[in-house]
């Protein structure tokens, strides 16, 4: 008796998790088909039956980070949204939860090695946060599309940098220093800061 349409969605969607948990802990080469299939429970044989290959999956799993974040309000209005994002993007929580890293900051060096598709996938992560930014600033110059780029690259570069070294409070001022600055660049300044919640400490 064949399986019905949601059982293969479903599947589908346990090996993308399964991947993009390991890919984040161990990078794109360090991971094999069988350990990503083991990790969610199936066969190496059922995995062609949902991808073409290791990099279709690859690409699927980066995508996916952008409806793995349970502590974004997307109902909420789009300044809120913005400031959301900063506080928990640059927060402890944030960089402990290997996890849910998103590949931005996990994964930059293994998506610059790959292939078109995938550095697609990632491009269009970032022009997602980018968009989310620039709907919910009002800089003091008026130009939202460049605070945006900056507030995005300020969350991007800050959380990499934490990540790579061991010092824990030179990380800790990092993402202090890269939260501050963005949110000034969102025009609220010190009313975005008093909005800050326990999770970035």
């Amino acid at each position: 008796m064949p399986y019905a349409p949601e059982h293969k969605e479903q599947t589908r969607a346990r090996i993308v998790e399964c991947a993009r948990r390991m890919f984040n802990r161990h990078g794109f080469e360090a991971v094999s088909i069988d350990q990503i299939m083991a990790g969610a429970g199936l066969t190496r044989g059922g995995f062609y039956h949902h991808f073409a290959n290791k990099e279709e999956l690859y690409s699927e799993a980066i995508g996916s980070y952008a409806r793995c974040n349970p502590s974004m309000d997307f109902a909420a209005p789009a300044r809120q949204i913005a400031l959301q994002m900063v506080n928990a993007y640059l927060s402890r929580q944030h960089l402990d939860d290997l996890d849910r890293h998103c590949p931005m900051i996990a994964l930059p060096s293994d998506v610059a090695r790959a292939g078109p598709a995938v550095r697609r996938t990632y491009e269009m992560l970032l022009s997602g946060m980018v968009g989310l930014f620039e709907r919910g600033v009002d800089p003091a110059d008026g130009d939202a599309r460049q605070a945006a780029l900056a507030i995005a690259t300020l969350c991007v570069g800050g959380m990499v940098l934490a990540r790579t070294i061991e010092n824990d409070d030179l990380a800790a001022e990092i993402r202090e220093a890269a939260r501050r600055v963005a949110l000034e660049l969102t025009g609220l300044g010190a009313t975005a800061s008093l909005s800050v919640s326990a999770s970035s400490d």
